[in-house]
């Protein structure tokens, strides 16, 4: 039997780990296992087990399998094992504290580990001997749908970090230091100046499209409020250019991770960013920045307002235009 030790859940007293048998890609426990997982007596768990067959939940044929399991004298014995779905469904049927802990646990976790091999069980993660073959070969699929799509450079990069990190959690501390920093460290590797920085020293009311290089509905169509407190309008298209070739890079490092098996967790993407920059010679951001994000976005629409007295005053709608082309044929009367 290939028995290995799993950590179920986390109580105030510790972890819960429990021995299991990983075979023919489930997982499987006995009775006497899962009375230790739910901290209940067997009788219960047998009665559960019971019930579950009876209601038609789970028919006991397709969840049941007799495997030699290994005694305390030394011996094999056949031995009846219940696989993941029965543990979940008498884990969801147990009253107590630690089922209740279970619940939360499995629905976060233990499908994941069982069908895609995504655990976020540190001991697993230390060997990657679940991370095979087609974990590896998913991830080069969703790099490269990444590398493929519209999204906004850094959103990118977030993308990676979020598709491949094989302990993700978007809760973590880790990850929202990440997601808020990411987009100024590119800002600043590239233009020594933040986001918030630089729509501060762009935006002007006095310069042909407030300063803006590009906007939503594009050249010869009004500029909104909503695009003048983005970035990335502001930027010439020799500085996109530098910014998609940063990212560019970093897709490639990401994708010949994976075609080297090689497992990256969220605190090896957010240092190998840094570690990326500094490589190609770019400076890194040490802070948050002198302007934040608030005051850039009250300047910019402060800009905003004073030009879109002269933007209405300029602007030519596209029934402007056919009054104007009418007038010059002469085909209708105004």
């Amino acid at each position: 039997m290939d028995e290995n030790k799993i950590v179920f859940y986390t109580t105030p007293g510790g972890n819960i780990e429990i021995e299991v048998l990983c075979r023919d890609e489930n997982l499987w426990l006995t009775q006497k296992r899962m009375a230790e997982l739910f901290d209940v007596q067997l009788p219960a768990i047998s009665k559960h087990i019971k019930n579950i067959f009876e209601s038609g939940e789970l028919q006991e044929k397709e969840v049941v399998s007799t495997f030699e399991v290994t005694a305390a004298d030394g011996k094999n014995y056949p031995t009846q094992l219940y696989n993941l779905d029965t543990i979940i469904a008498v884990g969801y049927r147990v009253n107590s504290k630690k089922a209740t802990l279970f619940r939360v646990w499995a629905t976060k976790v233990l499908k994941d580990f069982i069908i895609k091999g995504f655990a976020l069980d540190s001991k697993r993660l230390k060997n990657g001997k679940k991370f095979g073959k087609d974990y590896f070969n998913e991830l080069l699929e969703k790099i490269r749908e990444i590398r493929a799509s519209e999204r906004r450079f850094y959103q990118k990069i977030t993308d990676i970090y979020a598709e491949c990190s094989a302990d993700y959690d978007p809760n973590s501390e880790i990850t929202k230091q990440f997601y808020a920093k990411v987009q100024n460290k590119l800002y600043w590797a590239i233009y020594g100046l933040t986001a918030a920085e630089l729509i501060c020293s762009r935006v002007d009311h006095k310069k042909p499209h407030m300063g803006l290089t590009t906007w939503k509905d594009g050249p010869g169509k009004k500029i909104h409020k909503s695009d003048v407190s983005i970035a990335k309008n502001y930027l010439t298209e020799e500085e996109l250019s530098e910014l998609n070739h940063i990212v560019s890079m970093y897709l490639d490092y990401a994708e010949l991770q994976a075609k080297k098996n090689r497992l990256m967790k969220m605190q090896d993407w957010a240092e190998k960013l840094d570690a990326f920059l500094l490589f190609n010679d770019y400076e890194v951001l040490k802070d948050a920045g002198k302007v934040s994000a608030e005051v850039a976005k009250a300047l910019a629409e402060g800009e905003y307002e004073k030009y879109r007295v002269i933007q209405d005053k300029l602007h030519e709608s596209d029934f402007d235009e056919l009054i104007k082309a009418s007038k010059e044929s002469e085909k209708i009367t105004i």
